[in-house]
Protein backbone atom coordinates (compact mmCIF):
# COMPACT_ATOMS: atom_id res chain seq x y z
CA UNK A 1 0.00 0.00 0.00
CA UNK A 2 2.91 2.58 1.13
CA UNK A 3 4.71 1.67 -2.00
CA UNK A 4 1.68 2.40 -4.35
CA UNK A 5 1.09 5.78 -2.36
CA UNK A 6 4.51 6.80 -3.35
CA UNK A 7 4.04 5.93 -6.70
CA UNK A 8 1.35 7.82 -7.14
CA UNK A 9 2.96 10.94 -5.60
CA UNK A 10 6.23 10.68 -7.34
CA UNK A 11 3.95 10.65 -10.85
CA UNK A 12 2.13 14.07 -9.63
CA UNK A 13 5.70 15.30 -8.53
CA UNK A 14 6.95 14.22 -11.84
CA UNK A 15 3.52 16.01 -14.07
CA UNK A 16 3.62 19.11 -11.81
CA UNK A 17 7.59 19.77 -12.11
CA UNK A 18 7.23 22.36 -15.31
CA UNK A 19 4.89 24.43 -12.40
CA UNK A 20 6.89 23.95 -9.86
CA UNK A 21 10.53 24.68 -11.52
CA UNK A 22 10.59 28.07 -11.21
CA UNK A 23 9.21 31.26 -13.07
CA UNK A 24 11.26 31.49 -15.82
CA UNK A 25 11.26 29.55 -19.32
CA UNK A 26 13.44 26.50 -19.81
CA UNK A 27 14.88 25.26 -23.27
CA UNK A 28 11.74 27.07 -24.81
CA UNK A 29 11.80 29.69 -27.39
CA UNK A 30 8.70 31.86 -28.59
CA UNK A 31 8.30 33.47 -32.03
CA UNK A 32 5.40 35.59 -33.19
CA UNK A 33 5.38 34.79 -36.73
CA UNK A 34 2.39 36.43 -38.24
CA UNK A 35 0.11 39.40 -36.78
CA UNK A 36 -2.85 40.56 -39.06
CA UNK A 37 -5.77 42.79 -37.85
CA UNK A 38 -9.00 41.01 -39.02
CA UNK A 39 -11.05 43.16 -41.71
CA UNK A 40 -14.31 43.94 -41.08
CA UNK A 41 -13.93 43.33 -36.51
CA UNK A 42 -12.75 46.73 -35.98
CA UNK A 43 -10.25 46.24 -32.94
CA UNK A 44 -9.65 42.68 -33.28
CA UNK A 45 -6.15 40.89 -34.95
CA UNK A 46 -4.97 37.22 -35.42
CA UNK A 47 -1.54 36.65 -34.20
CA UNK A 48 0.39 33.50 -34.83
CA UNK A 49 2.91 32.19 -32.41
CA UNK A 50 5.45 29.48 -32.73
CA UNK A 51 6.58 27.71 -29.55
CA UNK A 52 9.24 25.97 -29.73
CA UNK A 53 10.51 23.34 -26.81
CA UNK A 54 13.75 21.43 -27.01
CA UNK A 55 14.17 18.71 -24.74
CA UNK A 56 12.52 18.86 -21.12
CA UNK A 57 11.84 22.33 -22.00
CA UNK A 58 8.85 24.44 -20.60
CA UNK A 59 7.21 27.75 -19.80
CA UNK A 60 6.06 28.65 -16.44
CA UNK A 61 1.98 28.75 -15.03
CA UNK A 62 0.49 31.99 -16.99
CA UNK A 63 -2.56 33.57 -18.40
CA UNK A 64 -2.89 35.19 -21.85
CA UNK A 65 -4.40 38.70 -22.55
CA UNK A 66 -7.04 39.28 -21.18
CA UNK A 67 -9.17 39.34 -24.98
CA UNK A 68 -7.46 36.13 -26.31
CA UNK A 69 -8.64 33.23 -27.53
CA UNK A 70 -6.21 30.72 -28.51
CA UNK A 71 -5.90 27.30 -30.57
CA UNK A 72 -2.73 25.77 -30.11
CA UNK A 73 -1.76 22.50 -32.54
CA UNK A 74 1.07 20.35 -31.94
CA UNK A 75 3.33 20.77 -34.91
CA UNK A 76 6.22 18.12 -34.13
CA UNK A 77 6.53 15.95 -30.74
CA UNK A 78 4.38 15.53 -28.01
CA UNK A 79 3.01 18.50 -25.60
CA UNK A 80 1.98 18.35 -21.85
CA UNK A 81 -0.66 20.74 -20.92
CA UNK A 82 -2.97 21.78 -18.10
CA UNK A 83 -4.96 24.55 -18.08
CA UNK A 84 -7.50 25.58 -15.33
CA UNK A 85 -5.90 22.62 -12.49
CA UNK A 86 -7.85 20.08 -15.03
CA UNK A 87 -6.32 16.74 -16.05
CA UNK A 88 -2.64 17.39 -17.08
CA UNK A 89 -3.05 16.21 -20.85
CA UNK A 90 -0.69 15.14 -23.30
CA UNK A 91 -0.92 16.44 -27.02
CA UNK A 92 0.68 14.51 -30.00
CA UNK A 93 1.44 16.16 -33.67
CA UNK A 94 -1.87 17.01 -35.05
CA UNK A 95 -3.70 17.20 -32.03
CA UNK A 96 -4.94 20.77 -30.62
CA UNK A 97 -6.90 22.49 -28.02
CA UNK A 98 -8.49 25.61 -27.16
CA UNK A 99 -8.01 28.30 -24.43
CA UNK A 100 -10.57 30.85 -23.87
CA UNK A 101 -10.22 34.41 -22.13
CA UNK A 102 -9.44 34.02 -18.39
CA UNK A 103 -8.03 30.55 -18.92
CA UNK A 104 -4.92 29.65 -16.46
CA UNK A 105 -2.46 27.44 -17.96
CA UNK A 106 -0.36 26.14 -15.46
CA UNK A 107 1.71 22.92 -17.45
CA UNK A 108 3.47 23.93 -20.40
CA UNK A 109 5.54 21.89 -21.57
CA UNK A 110 7.71 19.31 -23.93
CA UNK A 111 6.41 15.89 -22.56
CA UNK A 112 9.84 14.39 -23.66
CA UNK A 113 13.28 14.47 -22.02
CA UNK A 114 14.88 13.39 -25.51
CA UNK A 115 12.95 15.18 -28.38
CA UNK A 116 11.80 18.55 -29.47
CA UNK A 117 8.44 19.80 -29.87
CA UNK A 118 6.62 22.65 -31.15
CA UNK A 119 3.01 24.45 -31.07
CA UNK A 120 1.54 27.16 -33.44
CA UNK A 121 -0.38 28.67 -30.99
CA UNK A 122 -3.19 31.13 -33.27
CA UNK A 123 -4.39 33.90 -30.90
CA UNK A 124 -7.89 35.88 -31.36
CA UNK A 125 -6.88 39.34 -29.19
CA UNK A 126 -7.62 42.90 -28.96
CA UNK A 127 -5.18 44.53 -31.39
CA UNK A 128 -4.04 47.14 -28.55
CA UNK A 129 -2.94 44.18 -26.13
CA UNK A 130 0.43 43.79 -26.66
CA UNK A 131 1.55 41.60 -23.79
CA UNK A 132 0.06 37.90 -24.94
CA UNK A 133 1.75 35.77 -22.03
CA UNK A 134 1.40 36.78 -18.35
CA UNK A 135 3.65 34.84 -15.93
CA UNK A 136 2.54 33.93 -12.81
CA UNK A 137 3.32 36.04 -9.93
Amino acid sequence: MFRAIAAAFSLALIAAAPALAGDEPYNAKVTTIFDHKLPHVPGKSMRGVLVEYGPGGYNPSHTHAKSAFISATVIEGRIKSQVNGGEVKIYKTGENWTEVPGDHHQVSANASDTEDAKILAVFVVDTDETELTIPDD
